[in-house]
């Protein structure tokens, strides 16, 4: 059997693992049903009493479907661009959990390469995430599609691409990180500490325009900013321009945009979107590398343990 087939069967046993596991599966979708939950309760009146707040500095009334579908693109925004991370995490723990069981004591055993089974594990994870999110997307835009829909084709294209972008930091993140964990206790804090923290640093939770200004600056250090910022200016922008065909003024546009992350800012630099894709992607780049370099290091270091054993 060729090596490739040998990866596409171990990349198809490690994707059952985790759909045959249901509390994984669950566990998985806690930070999208919390958000949900959050929104559905609170958060969608602040969003939009924060939006019309912003319009009545302007003078101008929008209309209340286009107004809830804005609050619902901010939402799915940080919704896709956060659990991009969080389930990447709870779902490579298919790799954890052989570790913990002994499987992967088997599979090293077996006639396969170390590096074939190290691969099987990310592009599990990549495809499992990228399933998950995608169905997430999908239930997003029914919700949006029901209370105001003005996404144009254009950007419908590029949340899917921000959304494979997001996937890949996400699983790459996972992958250098749990590349050293070996126990359950340690991933569940893993998980939670993610699941609790990473989504107010990056902006997900709360506009980091609401941040004093040396924390703005300290946070959009952190690559995770960025994969807000792309998935905030690809579903806010069919709004802001719909407001703007109603009567919305340049300055009122912005000033939303700048509210709430639209624009991403720098001290006072606004960052354009092509440097924001860089940093995600030079992010990944270095992440890659990261990942290669345990993977080669930890393959070696079982080379020269085996003529002991």
């Amino acid at each position: 059997m060729s090596e490739l087939k040998k990866l596409w069967a171990l990349t198809v046993r490690n994707m059952k693992c985790y759909f045959k596991d249901k509390f994984l599966f669950f566990v998985s979708m806690i930070t999208p049903m919390i958000l949900l939950v959050l929104f559905v309760t609170f958060l969608r009146s602040v969003y939009i009493d924060s939006f019309n707040g912003i319009f009545d500095m302007f003078g101008f009334v929008a209309d209340e479907g286009l107004v809830n579908g804005l609050a619902g693109s901010w939402l799915l925004s940080s919704v896709m661009s956060v659990c991009a991370v969080t389930v990447a995490v709870c779902s490579n723990a298919v790799m954890i959990q052989d570790r913990i069981d002994g499987a992967i004591n088997d599979l090293k055993t077996s006639p396969v390469k170390g590096t074939t089974l190290s691969l099987s594990y990310f592009v599990a994870n990549f495809l499992v995430t990228l399933i998950v999110m995608l169905a997430v997307l999908a239930v997003g835009f029914v919700y949006l599609a029901i209370v105001g829909w003005y996404i144009s084709f254009g950007n419908v294209m590029m949340i899917l691409v921000d959304t494979l972008c997001c996937v890949l930091f996400g699983t790459l993140f996972a992958g250098v990180i749990e590349s050293f964990i070996s126990t359950q206790g340690a991933l569940s804090a893993l998980s939670t500490l993610v699941s609790s923290l990473y989504g107010f640093i990056c902006g997900a939770y709360m506009p980091l325009s609401q941040f004093s200004q040396g924390l703005r600056n300290l946070l959009c250090v952190l690559p995770g900013t960025y994969s807000v910022g792309i998935m905030r200016k690809h579903f806010m922008q069919g709004y802001v321009d719909k407001l703007g065909e109603m009567g919305l003024s340049d300055q009122g546009q912005k000033a939303l945009l700048d509210g709430f992350d639209g624009n991403l800012y720098v001290g006072k630099t606004q960052m354009p979107l092509w440097s924001m894709y860089a940093i995600l992607l030079g992010t990944c780049l270095l992440l890659l590398g990261a990942y290669v370099t345990i993977v080669v290091l930890q393959n070696n270091k079982r080379a020269r343990k085996s003529p002991k054993g």
